[in-house]
């Protein structure tokens, strides 16, 4: 009994340090289904102005139908600062982007977040249609418009089913944050990890702040560490060990600074268009190893990335944008956990094609792996074609 008490009383301390005193109480109702199952929709890069693409609303629309979530998603990048090159996406074609400039270079903060507001009613207003609880992880496009952590607190809490707050206490002004969904007994049975990951990364303030949280949350659990997903914008230097070094020449190569890799496919899967350097281990997949509780995590920022694999038991992965500015693909990403065997999680990611306005939009889960060929010989010289037009173009990327 007295050791009960003493776990008890740590966890409380730990409660204590890691929340802020602006903290807010998340929102009750996040469980498990009736039939054990919970299912989080992972949307990322909207990436628009006030203006928005009428695929990439659709795209929101036929991301939430096909999966019926219990919670969306977004990770980062709601708006986009200033890019050009939205042609035909939307009633306002070749302009894209939500800063608005000064005579002498600075930013208009007042036109900026009208701006601002207008393009994240687009995408929120799309999602509060279907009643479904979603939480924000910002991006870096987010991050070049002006606002504070507090402006965008401000400008989120005017929607219902928005679920953010702030429970990091670190100087850089992230919003940083965790969601419990609980069993059907009412348990705590899953995290989910919303990171702030600004302009360039995570910091080491941050993690920091989530290796306390998270230690504080299994202390409450009786010491057992609550599994959990984790989403933020910009990956870890650790998505490159799902990359195996190569030559130039081989299959699905792709340029880096040292060398060519390419997805290894004996643990990933997906489409991918970059490389990314294997070898690397940051503060951030440390913690979550010495935490125990982060068994997937997953990121947007790269818009044409919709890879996934484990590396050391641990499941990272890219979910690819929805941004109608920037070329395809185009898709989503949908989890789903069994409250009777968490660990054990379905991952799915979809891919969008097509035009509303011409009625020949289309979902479906991705078809191919990394550099997997169809029976098909005509489509497999296609797909072929594209994957070595994708390796010069990378080729030329890492050139500049």
């Amino acid at each position: 009994m007295k050791k009960k008490i003493v776990s008890v009383f740590l966890a409380l301390v730990l409660l204590l340090l890691s929340v802020p005193a602006a903290f807010a109480a998340e929102p009750a109702g996040l469980s498990f289904r009736s039939d054990g199952t919970f299912t989080i929709l992972q949307l990322s890069d909207p990436q628009d102005d006030s203006y928005p693409a009428w695929d990439m609303l659709n795209l929101l629309k036929r991301a939430v139908q096909t999966a019926n979530p219990d919670l969306i998603v977004l990770s980062g990048d709601l708006v986009e600062d200033r890019r050009v090159g939205d042609l035909a996406s939307d009633a306002r074609p070749g302009l894209e982007g939500v800063n608005v400039n000064t005579l002498f270079g600075g930013l208009n903060a007042e036109k900026t977040r009208a701006n601002v507001e207008t393009a994240v009613d687009a995408v929120l207003g799309t999602l509060e249609g279907f009643g479904v609880p979603y939480v924000i992880a910002l991006g870096n496009n987010d991050r070049k418009v002006g606002l504070s952590g507090a402006d965008w607190l401000e400008i989120f809490s005017a929607y219902p089913h928005c679920v953010i707050f702030d429970e990091s206490p670190d100087a850089a002004d992230g919003i940083d944050y965790h969601v419990t969904v609980k069993n059907t007994a009412g348990e705590a049975a899953l995290n989910v990890w919303l990171m702030d990951s600004g302009l360039h990364g995570i910091s080491d303030a941050q993690v920091d702040w989530y290796k306390s949280a998270s230690k504080a949350a299994a202390a409450a659990n009786g010491g057992e560490p609550v599994p959990a997903i984790a989403f933020q914008h910009i990956q870890t230097a650790d998505i490159g060990n799902l990359f195996e070094p190569c030559a130039a020449t081989d299959e699905g190569a792709r340029k880096t600074d040292s060398g060519f890799v390419r997805l290894n496919k004996e643990i990933a899967n997906g489409y991918n268009f970059y490389g990314y350097t294997p070898g690397q281990t940051s503060y951030e997949f440390t913690a979550w190893k010495e935490c125990g509780d982060v068994m997937a995590a997953f990121f947007g920022h790269q818009h044409v990335e919709g890879f996934s694999g484990v590396w050391d038991g641990i499941e990272l992965g890219f979910t690819y944008g929805c941004e109608m500015a920037k070329t395809g693909p185009y898709g989503f990403r949908v989890f789903t956990f069994r409250e009777d065997d968490i660990r054990n999680y379905e991952n799915v990611s979809y891919v969008y094609t097509g035009k509303v306005k011409l009625g020949t939009d289309t979902v479906a889960p991705e078809a191919y792996g990394p550099y997997e060929t169809p029976s098909n010989p005509v489509s497999a010289l296609l797909l072929r074609l594209r994957a070595l037009l994708r390796s010069l173009v990378s080729v030329i990327v890492s050139l500049f």
